[in-house]
């Protein structure tokens, strides 16, 4: 059941599916470290999101970890995209932040800019940092 705010099934093993779906090409590689168990669908909603973001810092593919640790106060949600020519789009901390430095919201946008949404409603803190050739994208209590 979709509707509830937690579901009976299992909610990041459902998660993991999705996420290799999502990297199954060649370029991109997924290390799923996240255990199986049962969070609020929006923080799910965020990781996934989070896992399409990272996506975009490694533009010639490499290697997305995933990884969930703590509950509650101490959630972390932390995505790390390690490939050799890393880096950070431009628009992408303004728009973590839920701000758009041009004043729209386009289709290049929309998932940063949707994921600082979800942040905001879990009462997360986006937080993304470039160090060589790994981009790492965390979310946690603000």
């Amino acid at each position: 059941d979709w509707s509830s705010d937690v579901c009976s099934s299992d909610l990041l093993g459902d998660a993991e599916q999705v996420a290799r779906g999502l990297f199954s090409d060649e370029r991109t590689r997924l290390d799923w470290q996240a255990p199986r168990i049962m969070l609020p669908k929006n923080q799910v909603k965020l990781l996934l999101n989070m896992l399409v973001i990272a996506q975009s810092t490694i533009p010639r593919g490499g290697v997305i970890s995933a990884s969930v640790s703590g509950e509650g106060e101490t959630l972390l949600l932390k995505i790390m995209a390690q490939g050799t020519t890393a880096r950070i789009p431009p628009a992408l901390p303004s728009l973590l932040k839920g701000e758009s430095e041009t004043g729209t919201i386009d289709s290049h946008s929309i998932q940063p800019y949707y994921a600082s949404l979800i942040a905001k409603a879990e009462g997360l803190h986006l937080t993304l940092d470039l160090e060589g050739d790994v981009a790492t994208l965390i979310a946690t209590r603000s």
